[in-house]
């Protein structure tokens, strides 16, 4: 094949798959991330715990899912784990969507913890000499500024899920990068799909960029009261 002869208008003639194989790749995504957000806060205030029935399972979750390949996690879930429990595959996206969930919450458990651990000491002490609980301290004064910090490596898990969401091909969902194998599978021409597929993912990249940019500036900006800072700073 010349290198050179590319042809623009057969991706035309086939926009609408991969159109489509976008919007089931941003799906995935999006449910792959909220969904391991809000199990990675809950493991990642487990590894935090100090007692060990809820430490060491987190931690050990966590060694799973970060320690095994996200396409075998892929091909357990959908052929054995699922199958295994209602007797049949409840489809591509169940499957690939429930592995997103379960990986992503490795990887944001381990970013809540550390950016937990990062907020000084003595602003949980500041708290509780001032009659707070416990779970209110970390709810109104640990977390919006642990959060803060975590926004970079959140956003930086969301670009690499939405990367990682191709594995899913793997089970046969209609995503973007089986949309580019359909179309060479079709044509038998290669370079125009896969670049068309390269091209998506990266314009995919480059917004969710943006938008996690705009986030952390805002954060960052964020106003917090000046009484609130003196009076939670630590002591010197």
């Amino acid at each position: 094949m010349d290198f050179l002869d590319i042809r623009l208008d057969m991706i035309w003639d086939y926009r609408e798959l991969f159109i489509r194989g976008m919007g089931v790749t941003l799906a995935l995504t999006a449910a792959g991330y909220l969904g391991g957000f809000v199990l990675g806060l809950f493991v990642g205030m487990g590894k935090l715990s100090k007692k060990k029935w809820i430490y060491y399972p987190s931690k050990y979750y966590v060694d799973f899912f970060r320690g095994t390949p996200l396409l075998v996690q892929i091909l357990l879930i959908h052929s054995a784990l699922i199958p295994g429990i209602f007797g049949h595959s409840l489809g591509y996206f169940v499957s690939g969507t429930l592995a997103l969930v379960l990986n992503s919450a490795a990887y944001n458990a381990e970013i809540i913890r550390a950016g937990i651990q990062s907020i000084e000491k003595g602003q949980m002490e500041a708290a509780r000499s001032l009659g707070m609980t416990q779970n209110i301290a970390m709810k109104n004064i640990i977390l919006p500024q642990a959060f803060r910090r975590m926004v970079p490596p959140l956003g930086n898990e969301l670009i690499a899920l939405l990367k990682d969401s191709s594995l899913v091909t793997i089970i046969a969902a209609n995503d973007l990068l089986y949309a580019g194998k359909v179309v060479a599978g079709a044509s038998f021409r290669f370079w125009e799909p896969y670049l068309t597929v390269a091209i998506l993912y990266l314009c995919l990249t480059y917004v969710f960029g943006k938008i996690i940019s705009y986030v952390e500036n805002r954060f960052s900006n964020s106003y917090v009261p000046t009484q609130r800072k003196k009076m939670f700073s630590t002591r010197s």
